[in-house]
Order: structure tokens, then sequence, then C-alpha cells
């Protein structure tokens, strides 16, 4: 059994199954997916990922803002963020985290956003899902200054060893996403060698960066079996040691996740 342990059911193209969710939901189980973590990204979209989470006993959803999804000038109310995390089919928080990639110029409100996320990740005990680019050093030193009591995650990893080491030293797991699937993501392959088999997850980010050989393509959460695969050679072992192993993985990330494990 494998775990999707980020995608965005909310934004799926679903022209290939009709237009219908519930048909895209059974291929991915088909392919051996039995879990789903729907991430979320906004205020605008924390409702749609809960209202998922409510209707299939296999998705489980996140609440928090993107660091490219902030508002000009202002970070999320801690009070609305708890308010949301206080919802049982919320088992984690984010995504959070900065991105200097695109926006160099928000970097203090980001900043000041990822805090209060991880304040949040403080108060409830619940995990922090971290989206980083272009932003190691400041990632690294909030992480550190939060000093959280649980782990957490950084998702579709893209980074180097370095980084992935460090992140590992404060407690953190590494999700990999269809990237390391990419012609040119040797680096990202190395790191997919390195990283100790109790910390590692794996994702689609779905509905972007589709594995090889659906690159170009959109992303679906049935891909997640591309992703396990290429990691599984990759490491050197059998796909289906490397699907039980990153599943044993996220119940342990996210206890509070309903994952039913297939006989």
């Amino acid at each position: 059994m494998l775990v999707d342990s980020h995608c965005h059911l909310d934004r799926l193209d679903l022209a290939e199954h009709n237009g219908c969710l519930d048909t895209a939901l059974d291929a991915a189980r088909a392919c051996g997916v039995g879990h789903f973590l729907c991430i979320g990204v906004s205020a605008d979209n924390a409702a749609a990922v809960k209202a998922l989470a409510a209707r299939y006993d296999d998705v489980d959803c996140s609440v928090g803002i993107h660091p490219l999804d902030l508002a000009p000038g202002q970070p999320p109310a801690l009070d609305w963020l708890m308010g949301e995390l206080d919802d049982p089919r919320v088992v984690a928080i984010g995504e959070t985290g900065l991105d200097y990639h695109y926006e160099p110029e928000a970097a203090e409100l980001q900043q000041a956003s990822f805090r209060l996320h991880l304040q949040a990740a403080n108060l409830t005990g619940k995990p922090v899902i971290v989206h980083t680019r272009g932003a190691q050093a400041d990632t690294l030193a909030l992480l550190r200054e939060a000093q959280l009591p649980q782990a957490g995650v950084l998702h579709c990893f893209t980074e180097d060893w370095e980084m992935a080491k460090a992140a590992l030293d404060v407690g953190f797991y590494i999700s990999l996403s269809g990237i390391v699937t990419f012609r040119n993501a040797d680096a990202l392959r190395e790191v997919a060698r390195q990283v100790p088999a109790d910390r590692l997850l794996v994702e689609t980010d779905s509905p972007y960066l589709a594995p090889i050989p659906y690159r170009g393509k959109s992303n679906l959460p049935q891909y997640v079996r591309e992703v396990a695969q290429c990691i599984a050679t990759v490491r050197g072992e059998t796909f289906e040691s490397l699907a039980e192993r990153t599943t044993d993985n996220f119940c342990r990330l996210f206890p509070l996740a309903r994952v039913r494990r297939q006989a």
C-alpha cells in the first residue's frame, strides 16, 4: 500500500477521468494508493479540503497558507488558524514555509507567516508541512528557533543533501515528488539514496510536477506509484518494501490520519 502524502485534490485536472474525482481516486486505489493527504494552501480553500476529508474515508487534510498565497502585507491571524486546526479532519498544518525564488521581496511577510504556523504547531502538537525554495538558511533557522516537540516534513524536496541532513537533524522527514524521476535530477536521486529509511515519504504534489513518463501532463494521485518505483530502484530495494516503509513513516508522522492498512 502507498500513501500520497501531499496532493491537491481540489485542484486536479480531471479530464482524464471524465471530470469525476471519484473516478480519479478509484484509479489511484487500483494502483495501490490507499490513503491521500489533501493540502490546504489558503484561507479560501480550507473549506474545500475539509469537505473532501469529510467525504472520503481515505482522505485527510491539512490547513494553512502557502507563502505565495499570503495577502499582501498581512500574515494570517493565529486565531483563524487555530480555529481551523480544531477540526478533527485536519491532521497537519500547512503548507507553509518560505519561497524566495518567486517572491524574494516578500521575505519578511513570509517569515512572519511561517513563524505563526510554527507557533500553531507548538500549541496543537500537529505536524507542520513545509514548502521551501531558494530559502535554505532562513528555513532551517526558523525550524531550529521553533524547537518543535514533534516532527514535520519538508515536502516536494528539491534541495541538496546538506539541507536534507540539517532538516533530519531537527527531526524532520523528507518527502520526494515526481521531480526525482526527471532526467536532470541526479543530485536529488542522491538525496533519495541517503535519506534514512524511517524518514522518507512519497508524494505527487498533484496536479503539479507529473513524474516520468507523464511529465508535461497534469499530475494525478495514481502517479505516486512511479515516484515510489523510481526511489525504490535508486535505493536498491523492492517496490513493495519501499511502499510499506513509507506508509509506516506517514502513519508515524501523521498519527491522527485515518489510515486503514490493506490486508
